[in-house]
């Protein structure tokens, strides 16, 4: 650094020349207005050691009038020489967004594997049970199955009166099964009555197309507190209770695929007994399968065309656990089961049915009474013989 040298402010904007010393530490610029300022050494930087220096501007004669010209970047002209310093090193060092392939958007599709006799369309509406050790205490998980070559595109609702809640949608791949939702025994009155809404159709060839399924339901909570009805599938490695929403191409008759109908049939027991004996060692055999009450296996049970149906109607027969069931549950079960049995046996003209419904409180019985007086009205009815089923029975007779 020697007299006559262009130097620049570190620490502050502007600048000037040397135009002498003051020690060896501190140097006297001159400004653009003649003013010396005495400056630490340590503090300036040579800009250059030629001509005169301007901080903003030259002045340059030009038809003997003066014209100014800018000689300085006009966004760093007011920065002091450590901030355009460190402004070069921002800049330098912008690090640039990482990119990484495997963030980029999948639009690969591999081919779908179309099965044989998969072009017909078949749906699932399936509840498993996520601890069925501890059945009576175990939440289910609900699932929507795919049994056929199409996607599927569904929207799920649960009803309640007139309005609908979405509690799913979106689109099953061929062939595949979707989770959905889990709850708790509870919250089965959330979906008392469900609807789903379904389009299906194949991607990138021609295919039949399917009608748009608009479907409306209710479950059937009961099931819920019954492990036989939770039966082996295709679909599951564990038991599962399976509603068929669509079934071959057409909107099936949604009633969950049963593992067994508890339906009972007097003993070969014949002997009249007092009405302590017969209430206490009446002895039922219990008939297994899907057939319907008056199916031919079922006309085989029987000795003769005389001997009564008898159907027991006691909670505990009827249902292996009523935990998380209240009163009106499990009569509403009991209701739902009589009505069943009558209408199964509506075309066995003749047939007598035995309710056993117990004494007690006298609930179930008035119940049935009802349902015989306004509903059923064609069906002579009576107490059964107490001799043979105690005073809680009723005998209906089919017309």
């Amino acid at each position: 650094m020697k007299i006559g040298d262009k130097v620049q402010f570190l620490s502050e904007i502007g600048g000037g020349k040397i135009a002498g010393f003051q020690g060896k530490d501190i140097a006297l610029v001159e400004d653009e207005d003649g003013f010396q300022i005495p400056t630490p050494i340590s503090d300036l930087v040579v800009t250059s050691s030629g001509e005169e220096y301007s901080s903003s501007r030259s002045v340059v004669k030009k038809g003997g009038a003066e014209q100014a010209s800018e000689t300085a970047d006009p966004d760093t002209f007011n920065m002091s020489v450590k901030a355009k310093i460190n402004a070069t090193i921002d800049d330098e060092f912008i690090e640039e967004e990482e990119y990484d392939a495997a963030d980029r958007e999948i639009t690969y599709r591999a081919k779908v594997e179309e099965r044989k006799g998969g072009n017909v369309l078949n749906l699932y509406y399936a509840f498993v049970p996520e601890d069925v050790k501890n059945f009576s205490k175990s939440t289910f998980a609900c699932y929507l199955v795919n049994d056929s070559n199409y996607y599927v595109h569904y929207l799920y609702m649960s009803v309640d009166g007139h309005s609908f809640r979405l509690r799913g949608e979106g689109e099953l791949e061929p062939n595949t099964k979707l989770y959905i939702e889990s709850f708790a025994l509870d919250q089965l009155n959330e979906i008392d009555r469900v609807r789903f809404q379904l389009l299906s159709f194949k991607r990138d060839k021609d295919f039949v197309a399917k009608p748009v399924c608009d479907v409306q339901f209710r479950i059937d909570k009961v099931k819920f507190y019954k492990l036989h009805t939770f039966q082996s599938n295709d679909f599951f490695e564990t038991p599962a209770l399976l509603y068929p929403v669509v079934k071959n191409d057409e909107v099936a008759q949604l009633k969950p695929i049963e593992a067994e109908k508890l339906i009972y049939v007097e003993s070969d027991e014949t002997e009249t007994k007092s009405k302590k004996d017969v209430q206490s060692n009446v002895s039922y055999s219990k008939l297994k399968g899907l057939e319907s009450l008056n199916t031919p296996k079922h006309a085989k049970s029987k000795k003769s065309s005389n001997e009564p149906l008898v159907v027991d109607l006691h909670a505990n027969e009827l249902l292996e656990t009523t935990a998380g069931m209240g009163t009106s549950d499990i009569l509403n079960y009991q209701l739902d089961y009589f009505r069943r049995t009558l209408e199964e046996n509506k075309h066995n003209k003749g047939l007598h049915i035995v309710f056993i419904h117990g004494k007690g409180e006298g609930v179930l019985r008035h119940a049935i009474i009802n349902e015989l007086r306004y509903r059923y009205k064609n069906y002579p009815y009576q107490d059964a013989s107490f001799q043979e089923y105690g005073y809680g029975a009723t005998q209906v007779t089919i017309r």
